[in-house]
């Protein structure tokens, strides 16, 4: 006769899922956009781990759309290939050649990658650029920097069309122009501002190699309203990398995001902690007494 020893772990396992009913529950049927990048997408392990999040999190009806960068992908590619990089007041200058090799490793090896990860875990994804369906159509956002878009029109009703068909849509942030054969290099983070923005997603969760936004003492802020924001950067608290990630928070709150979150992608299950446990992870920038999330809203 077998006999089975009890763990202390299970208890806690099924403790944690017990715990998580409610905000499964707030969530279920709600749009959450991701921007994965970071040193997250160099390591197999947390690609896996990313990727097993999301598939848990499309299981228990939440609708996820990926959105990713590659910037060090880039890099290693135009290194590769002997094409230099000019830089103005400390941006990259994006050149015909450039954005050409951004479309490839973009849309080709690393949107693939994170395709194939989900895929691996169970779930079912589709990688497509902002490109496809005129998803996403650019300006140039500065004419000194070349091929960097702005995003001016959005046409987000092929993610709708794939959601409901039980599909996570994976972004690449490369897009189209108002002119024939345009192609723009668009930032991640912009990019999945705009889509969530389109979406009216109920949260944009952007996952970075930071744990946070901090205050002046060092200490990461877990809740933050856009006054705060706002006030923090005129203090200079606010500064470096972590501007145009605030900027992206609160274009995408003007637009209808329910609200922003700058959270850490190194650590494990980031986003699993963030949308279902009370702890959260991170900081989630969103208006003061905003009613509560109804999926059905």
């Amino acid at each position: 006769m077998k006999t089975q020893k009890m763990n202390a772990n299970w208890h806690e396992t099924a403790r944690t899922l017990s715990e998580a009913l409610p905000y499964m529950q707030r969530y279920s049927g709600a749009t959450v956009v991701v921007k994965f990048g970071g040193n997250a997408m160099g390591d197999a392990e947390a690609m896996a781990t990313f990727a097993r999040d999301i598939v848990l999190m499309k299981q228990v009806g939440v609708n996820p759309v990926v959105v990713h960068g590659g910037g060090p992908m880039i890099n290693e590619m135009l290194d590769k290939l002997g094409i230099k990089s000019e830089f103005v007041r400390g941006k990259r200058v994006t050149d015909k050649a450039t954005v050409q090799v951004v479309e490839m490793v973009l849309t080709g090896l690393v949107n693939k990658r994170i395709v194939q990860a989900i895929m691996d875990e169970g779930g079912r994804a589709v990688g497509l650029s902002g490109k496809d369906d005129d998803l996403m159509v650019c300006e140039a956002d500065d004419p000194e920097l070349g091929w960097v878009g702005r995003p001016v029109e959005m046409n987000v009703q092929v993610l709708r069309d794939m959601m409901d068909a039980g599909i996570i849509p994976v972004v690449a942030p490369v897009a189209t122009g108002r002119l024939s054969e345009e192609t723009f290099n668009v930032n991640g983070d912009t990019a999945a501002g705009a889509i969530a923005g389109a979406l009216k997603a109920a949260r944009l969760l952007l996952l970075t190699d930071v744990s946070g936004v901090k205050n002046a003492a060092g200490e990461v802020l877990t809740a933050m309203t856009p006054e705060d924001v706002r006030t923090m950067t005129e203090e200079g608290v606010i500064a470096g990398g972590m501007i145009p990630k605030t900027e992206t928070a609160l274009k995408a709150l003007e637009e209808g995001v329910r609200g922003v979150v700058i959270l850490d992608g190194r650590v494990s299950n980031a986003c699993l902690l963030e949308l279902f446990t009370a702890h959260g992870a991170g900081s989630l920038i969103r208006e003061k007494d905003l009613p509560k999330y109804s999926a059905q809203e």
